[in-house]
């Protein structure tokens, strides 16, 4: 009986533990806040980037940043120059660590680059220690900008 009561407790207490946070907020420099589901960002257009280097080879699946950023207002094109140029994009992850990337850098009108919020790796979800989201940018030789568990995304003006 004592056993049966454990496993009863143990699968209560499992079944309540915290899961990842499939939503993401971006703020922009305004202060306007918008929280995306998991929903919506699989709803943006799919993009699939093969990643090779010295830390993984893997294939990384998600919506385009630029897309993401766009559902919550940021305008890219001919409305980024003057000014805006001094604009780039913080990630925020759940652990604190944080990068930036300049808003050229993911603009089709500044460059080729594909960066990628990605949700999926080798076809399936990313795992906890990555996920839900990823920022991917297949082409750097480093992954430090590739951050893990991304949380927040915010546009910040360079003063």
């Amino acid at each position: 009986m004592k056993r049966h009561l454990s496993i009863v407790v143990i699968s209560l207490v499992l079944s309540s533990a915290p899961t990842q946070c499939q939503q993401i907020t971006i703020q922009t420099v305004g202060g306007k806040q918008t929280a995306l589901a998991r929903a919506d960002i699989e709803s943006l257009p799919h993009v699939k980037v093969a990643a090779h280097g010295s830390e993984m080879s893997a294939t990384f699946e998600g919506a385009p940043l630029k897309a993401v950023l766009e559902k919550a207002g940021v305008e890219f094109g001919h409305s980024l120059r003057g000014k805006r140029m001094a604009s780039c994009l913080l990630v925020e992850a759940a652990d604190g660590y944080r990068v930036v990337i300049a808003l050229p850098e993911i603009d089709p009108d500044f460059t080729d680059k594909e960066v990628v919020l990605a949700y999926l790796q080798d076809g399936k979800p990313l795992d906890e220690k990555a996920g839900p989201y990823r920022i991917v940018i297949p082409d750097e030789k480093r992954m430090a900008r590739w951050v893990r568990q991304v949380t927040t995304l915010k546009i910040v003006d360079v003063q």
